[in-house]
């Protein structure tokens, strides 16, 4: 399409949106300015849509698609004036078409490297010409309350944007579409990207005869389109987070990539993107939508021209006058992570000089430069990569009331919270929380306690007939175990850490083993480890990022612990959202007059350069998973210096005897959590300038601690042959 073609085709809406012509040629030109540019280039084309007129507001829209530009920008080069955005109003079907085929169709070339990224609502539409055909399709910002009356809908189909990106000549094509297309039934949870649509409307013709031409053009290239949900009965969520609102997929995605130092298979980056969307809160399952069988192979940090192999929890935005404070975008921390990040964490430039945090909003922080005296001058968009994590000690639950609660409901449920030690609660819906309490919705009318994306959690149901504050009371000693877990959480630094380790979970056999999943610290990666073969020895098995385990299987952990100094090992586990458990190992007393035979835990520690198994092969016991489905969320801690404290807690605690699995039922674990941050704290011996800091805050050096998480589904053999 001709550019003189373009601002013909746009220029009827030009007044419904409120702009002069010289406003939007404004806006052209940025890009049309670099059509003569003869080398290689990323373009990148973002919509975010948060305001629908006639429905209801999402809320991170907006947001994904700055987190988007600024990793594209920051993390994998892209000039600003080649990132064309088009945000609420903007965003109608013909825009995003018109500056598809222009911004991108136009300008991409062999070589470049193209972004697509789209946030908003998703829908269903039976096409004019087959009232049983059903397909997906984005929801544009300009359905005009006379079209909806006459039930017209105005929306980009999904195959149109496939074809869009086929007739692309780049073959370095990327799409992410944060949105979904089925709307679930109950109401409680996480904000949802999906419109239900009524059967009856119908697509404009406009998109029918586009699509009917696209149809006849060539297909140049096989995009990767990442979609943020696996199947058709998953929903898109969006959450709140540290003062702002973001899609699920897109937050968790962007973080990922901000910290990656090295190519992997797209379907074990979705699956480290999945693990991200649990702790968030959601199941839903991040998919690869290709239909080319051997596309999951494509590596996706080459797919985006990666430029530094250093990765990073952010970048610096701007520098102000006095040139020792500077603006930082933190968007590579974990977004469980970031929503505690202290005042007087340190972050490390690529100069070697440290930046201390002296404050922060959302997702940008202001910080100091440590020392000034022969430091190098600071540079917009250098990365900062962390050094030193403070937390604070006093952190809750936050448990949201769902807002079908009755008023004196709403009272009661507050005053019972209250009484429980850690445990805070919000309405739902207006800050971040880690759980909700409401009812069910199948009558009779029962309390009980669900995940952010509106599942319940087994065995928090009470009886008919129970009152809200005996409900809440109830609920007691698993809030404890969950706030535990929130805690291990915000120990994950696989991204960061300084210490070289690498974990693999395999299924086991009397002849082979199976890979599940694998994680190794980034920052510590060898040439020889940074090769594809070397990270992506992961089984994927199928489309699905979750690995799943039958029944019965033997499992087991192979540790390497590359570094040049010893380190001890815990690990911690969550089943269902329900149950704690971990990994125990024990010393027995060998006195012959002992009259205390009770054994006591040891240290699990890997000497340098050593490869251990866990349970270890010459151990009695073995780790087999047990006789019922259930989804498992196991954290592994490794610390430079042993975990006394922990060991301490957990010799003063009901424990399994040593006839019992490995991996057993963990008691009393909040304290158990408590005294492994005060060992991860001991070991990082990092003074701060303040000694408020030290007394209520947990300060941990990335040097002297990793920490992995590993999620799995536990399914039955009927359920794998029916998959």
């Amino acid at each position: 399409m001709k550019r003189r073609t373009f601002f013909n085709r746009i220029g009827s809406i030009l007044a419904v949106l409120g702009l002069t012509e010289a406003e939007w040629l404004t806006l052209g030109n940025r890009y049309y300015s670099a059509l003569a540019q003869p080398s290689r280039r990323k373009l990148a084309l973002l919509i975010g849509i948060n305001h629908y007129p006639q429905f209801p507001a999402l809320s991170g829209c907006l947001t994904d698609v700055e987190l988007q530009r600024e990793l594209l920008m920051h993390r994998f080069g892209f000039q600003r004036s080649d990132i064309l955005t088009l945000t609420e109003e903007q965003a109608s079907r013909e825009f995003i078409e018109a500056a598809f085929s222009d911004h991108l169709g136009k300008q991409a070339q062999a070589g470049d490297l193209v972004v697509f990224h789209f946030s908003g609502y998703g829908s269903r539409v039976n096409l004019e010409t087959s009232a049983e055909a059903m397909q997906n399709a984005l929801v544009a910002a300009n359905n005009s309350q006379e079209a909806q009356k006459e039930k017209i809908v105005n929306y980009l189909l999904e195959e149109t944007l496939l074809l869009l990106l086929r007739s692309l000549p780049s073959k370095q094509v990327t799409a992410v579409l944060d949105t979904s297309y089925y709307l679930p039934s109950s109401a409680i949870g996480l904000k949802i990207r999906t419109l239900q649509e009524s059967p009856e409307a119908k697509l404009v013709t406009e998109e029918l005869d586009f699509l009917k031409q696209l149809k006849t053009q060539k297909t140049l290239s096989t995009p990767v389109v990442l979609t943020a949900t696996s199947n058709s009965k998953q929903s898109a969520r969006e959450g709140f987070f540290s003062g702002f609102s973001a899609g699920l997929f897109t937050y968790a995605l962007t973080q990922y990539l901000w910290e990656a130092t090295a190519s992997t298979k797209i379907q074990v980056a979705l699956s480290r993107v999945d693990n991200s969307l649990y702790k968030l809160g959601s199941k839903q399952q991040p998919k690869l939508l290709s239909t080319q069988k051997n596309q999951p192979q494509a590596l996706l940090l080459d797919n985006l021209l990666l430029d530094s192999s250093s990765g990073g929890e952010g970048a610096v935005t701007d520098i102000e006058e006095d040139g020792k404070t500077v603006q930082l975008w933190l968007g590579g921390l974990p977004p469980q992570v970031l929503l505690y990040y202290g005042v007087n964490s340190r972050l490390t430039l690529p100069t070697t000089e440290q930046l201390i945090l002296r404050s922060r909003s959302g997702l940008t922080a202001k910080a100091q430069i440590a020392k000034i005296e022969g430091a190098t001058p600071l540079q917009v968009g250098q990365l900062v990569q962390e050094a030193v994590r403070v937390l604070p000690k006093n952190i809750n639950l936050i448990i949201a009331l769902d807002t079908r609660l009755e008023r004196i409901e709403r009272v009661d449920a507050t005053s019972g919270f209250a009484a429980i030690a850690h445990v805070s609660t919000i309405a739902a819906g207006e800050q971040p929380a880690d759980y909700i309490f409401g009812k069910l919705q199948q009558p009779p009318s029962r309390y009980g306690l669900f995940t952010l994306d509106g599942e319940l959690i087994p065995n928090t149901a009470g009886e008919v007939g129970e009152a809200v504050k005996v409900a809440v009371l109830r609920l007691a000693p698993k809030l404890s175990t969950l706030l535990a877990a929130k805690l291990w959480r915000l120990t994950e630094n696989e991204g960061s850490s300084r210490l070289a380790i690498k974990a693999t979970l395999e299924m086991i056999s009397d002849t082979s083993s199976q890979v599940l999943m694998q994680r190794q610290t980034q920052r510590t990666l060898t040439s020889q480890s940074l090769s594809p073969d070397a990270i992506n020895r992961v089984s994927t098995q199928s489309s699905v990022s979750t690995p799943t385990v039958p029944i019965g299987s033997q499992m087991q952990y192979r540790l390497q612990n590359q570094s040049d100094r010893p380190v001890y090992l815990i690990l911690l586990g969550l089943k269902n959202n329900q149950t704690a458990f971990g990994f125990y190992s024990w010393n027995i007393s060998s006195q012959a007059n002992a009259t205390d035979t009770k054994p006591l835990f040891k240290e699990v520690v890997i000497t340098p350069g050593e490869t251990l198994t866990l349970p270890q092969t010459n151990d009695d016991s073995e780790w087999v998973i047990p006789g019922t489905t259930f989804f498992s969320e196991q954290q592994l801690i490794f610390s430079t210096v042993p975990f006394s404290a922990t060991l301490a807690v957990l010799n003063t605690t009901k424990y399994p005897t040593p006839e019992q699995q490995s991996i057993a039922p963990l008691l009393n674990s909040l304290y158990v959590v408590q005294a492994l941050l005060l060992d991860l704290h001991n070991a990082s011996a990092i003074k701060t300038e303040s000694s408020t800091t030290t007394v209520d805050s947990y300060i941990l050096d990335v040097k002297n601690w990793a920490s992995f998480s590993f999620n799995f589904q536990v399914v039955s053999e009927s359920d794998i042959m029916s998959e």
